[in-house]
């Protein structure tokens, strides 16, 4: 049998021995768990960011792999943590929103829900399985009030794969929180206005709008004052700001070169229409 994986995805950095910790509870109760670092660069408490994150790179781990987010800014409160069964692989996290993205492409467009990334409770999508984590024979004793990811989170996966059945660790969970990210939405005319989703750390700009809608256009892209002429098919291709199809599936803004968010002074939120001509 292959050994099973375990992804660790977090805004506990590298400086630290947060995420050394983690592995170290995990390979305790589960040797031969394949750990793999999804990224530990989050920013501090940024939850719509690893929601993204987690969402562009879930889909490439092979079925069953566990994923275990840790980016908790409510670690100690009465805040839910969660196991779950979704599609083909398990996740280990705070109820915080953190699986946003996978679970948006089952769930009805709220439009009441006005603010970006406002929190909310939905029911778990069709075939979802979930389970909160109450029952304490499967933490590291003793828990610490700050540090979940290290006696909750970690240990729970580890039980995980190491074949304890979803249903032991904890109690039948039937809702799930998501945060608001809005659709884009049809303007006057070709129009369809969309916002800035995610920064990466290249300063390209990720925004809500499908790749599907506007490949094989000839498109305007206008963000902030500056306006972006057809569609680029790779990073390098022209000068200056391009419009592109990102590896995530959503049109993306960049600077051949550079950092579009600087370059242009905004980021999550920015308001992006496109145009077709």
């Amino acid at each position: 049998m292959p050994a099973p994986v375990i992804a660790l995805l977090t805004d506990f950095g590298t400086a630290d021995a947060y995420v050394a910790s983690m592995k170290g509870v995990i390979l305790g109760i589960c040797p031969d768990a394949a750990i793999v670092d999804v990224t530990h660069e989050i920013a501090p408490q940024n939850v719509p960011q690893a929601a993204f994150v987690l969402h562009t790179a879930y889909r490439y781990f092979p079925k069953d792999t566990i994923f275990v987010g840790v980016v908790d800014p409510g670690v100690g409160t009465q805040r839910r943590a969660l196991a779950m069964q979704a599609r083909d692989h398990r996740f280990v996290a705070p109820d915080n929103g953190l699986l946003t993205y996978l679970a948006r492409e089952h769930l009805p467009h709220e439009a009441s829900q006005t603010k970006l990334f406002a929190p909310h409770q939905v029911p778990l999508p069709p075939g979802w399985k979930a389970v909160a984590l109450n029952r304490s024979a499967y933490w590291r004793q003793p828990v610490s009030a700050t540090f979940h990811g290290r006696d909750v989170f970690a240990p729970v996966a580890a039980h995980l794969a190491q074949g304890v059945p979803l249903e032991e660790i904890g109690e039948p969970a039937t809702t799930l929180t998501v945060l608001n990210v809005p659709q884009p939405v049809r303007g006057v005319g070709e129009t369809l206005k969309g916002i800035v989703l995610h920064v990466d750390r290249f300063g390209n700009l990720a925004t809500n709008i499908p790749g599907e809608t506007v490949q094989g256009q000839s498109l305007r892209v206008q963000i902030d004052k500056a306006t972006i002429e057809g569609l680029s098919a790779t990073y390098g291709e022209g000068r200056g700001l391009v419009a592109l199809v990102g590896s995530h599936g959503y049109l993306e803004i960049a600077l051949v070169g550079g950092s579009a968010a600087k370059a242009l002074g905004v980021g999550v939120g920015e308001g992006v229409e496109v145009e077709g001509k």
